[in-house]
């Protein structure tokens, strides 16, 4: 075991993988079955050694781990994921975590719609959270709905979701119908991906590019979803580290209140929450703070 496992780490070390300890240790649990460390230095089969000889193989090509796992933990959910639909990532719990704060704060029924869902992690974290939540999880790619559903249908179908695309969906909203609305959208620039990890080759770029700078999903929803937003309601963004700026002069412009920038674990600046400001210039509900 010591030696199969020590054997997978070199060559992922080797790779450029950044934690290939850990990698390793993953990539011998799904090719023999059990944990690593707890396996009593037993030997694997020829099997099972085959099938860690191919895992290695693959994500020394940079291929994600995450799709090699064909699962991933996102806060407290363990969501399918695979080809076709963005890894969660523990960067978003920033963002969850905030639309979690909001919808509790909104009212015993709260209206929540999750933007670009994807494999669904903001929307599901919400439901789970906020048990009487309404949770709506809004996707445009085929390849992504078919995560969402099969993650929905594992947690009890708690989502309503609907197929459409989020540059025209604002159509189909009746006006101050959300309490929230969250989103992770595509934000990288298209002369940004050169630089990046190779792994995001693999992901899926309608998940990830956006236009404008990876500024043309914000440049639309913050506008054209105010109306959507009751009064008091809370529009919560994802962002890059450096669109900070940049997105909360867009809410500003679009009319939001009470702007502010909340970063993730790293230091990061991660969300964007901006508020519909209430009819009464003096009523108050859910501190960003």
């Amino acid at each position: 075991m010591v030696t199969a496992l020590a054997a997978v780490r070199a060559r992922l070390a080797e790779a450029g993988i950044e934690d290939a300890a850990f990698e390793a240790a993953q990539l011998y649990a799904l090719a023999a079955g059990r944990d690593a460390y707890l396996a009593d230095d037993a030997p694997l089969t020829p099997r099972e050694q085959e099938r860690l000889d191919a895992l290695c193989a693959k994500r020394c090509t940079r291929y994600p781990l995450q799709y090699l796992c064909g699962a991933w933990d996102f806060m407290d959910l363990t969501l399918k994921i695979g080809p076709g639909v963005l890894i969660p990532r523990a960067d978003t719990e920033t963002v969850a975590m905030a639309a979690i704060a909001a919808a509790r704060a909104a009212g015993k029924e709260p209206a929540v719609a999750d933007l670009c869902s994807g494999s669904g992690a903001i929307a599901l974290a919400v439901a789970r959270h906020v048990p009487r939540a309404q949770v709506t999880a809004v996707e445009v790619s085929p390849h992504a709905l078919t995560f969402l559903r099969a993650n929905n249908n594992t947690y009890a179908n708690r989502l309503r979701i609907v197929w459409a695309d989020v540059f025209f969906w604002q159509g189909e909203c009746a006006p101050e119908s959300m309490d929230v609305i969250v989103c992770n959208p595509p934000y990288i620039a298209p002369e940004e991906f050169a630089a990046l990890a190779p792994e995001l080759a693999h992901e899926p770029r309608i998940a990830l590019e956006a236009g404008e700078g990876g500024l043309r999903f914000y440049r639309h929803i913050a506008p054209a979803y105010f109306s959507v937003l009751r009064p008091g309601g809370w529009l919560i963004f994802e962002i890059g580290y450096r669109q900070a700026d940049a997105v909360t002069r867009l809410c500003r412009q679009a009319g939001y209140a009470s702007v502010s920038v909340r970063k993730d674990a790293g230091g990061n600046p991660r969300c964007v929450l901006a508020r519909r400001p209430f009819a009464n210039a003096g009523e108050v509900g859910y501190n960003k703070a």
